[in-house]
């Protein structure tokens, strides 16, 4: 018996995703603010596969730099464009975390096609149920709200 398929969401949809997906990292990374991010996005395919990926990037001042492989971004890409697509992606959330004196994280869920900012105690309830890697405390932080485009701005990316 073959395996059931995950929808396939049409051309218009996924590039409709593509672009608020493009959206998203642009206005992200700055709110991030300067210094070294780890990016991590989980997602519950429909079909109860958990899928993920990481991405690191450095901000400065005006600039930013991806420091993964073309490969490793256009993974962590393809996970948040269907995730924002919502046809084969259930549930999904990126969060941020950002090492200074401690580690600062903040997140998002994937709702209505957006990143919307998580509730703090969710973040922290999810946190503190991982074991740490390292010995720095964990300061969940407020994420910050991301500006959605405009339909007609979706529509021409």
């Amino acid at each position: 018996m073959p395996e059931p398929q995950l929808p396939r969401p049409d051309n218009a949809a996924t590039a409709s995703a593509m672009g608020r997906a493009l959206h998203a990292l642009t206005a992200l990374f700055p709110a991030l603010g300067e210094g070294r991010h780890e990016l991590h996005i989980n997602a519950e395919r429909t079909d109860g596969t958990e899928v993920s990926a990481d991405l690191y990037v450095s901000v400065q001042p005006g600039s930013w730099r991806v420091e993964h492989s073309a490969e490793e971004y256009v993974k962590f890409f393809v996970l948040l464009t269907f995730a924002l697509e919502n046809s084969t992606i259930r549930d999904a959330v990126l969060v941020a975390t950002t090492a200074d004196a401690g580690i600062r994280a903040c997140g998002w869920e994937v709702c209505d096609g957006w990143l919307h900012p998580m509730d703090t105690d969710e973040l922290q309830r999810t946190a503190t149920s991982l074991p740490p890697d390292n010995a720095a405390p964990l300061v969940v932080c407020h994420a910050p709200v991301l500006h959605r485009p405009h339909s007609a701005a979706e529509e021409r990316s």
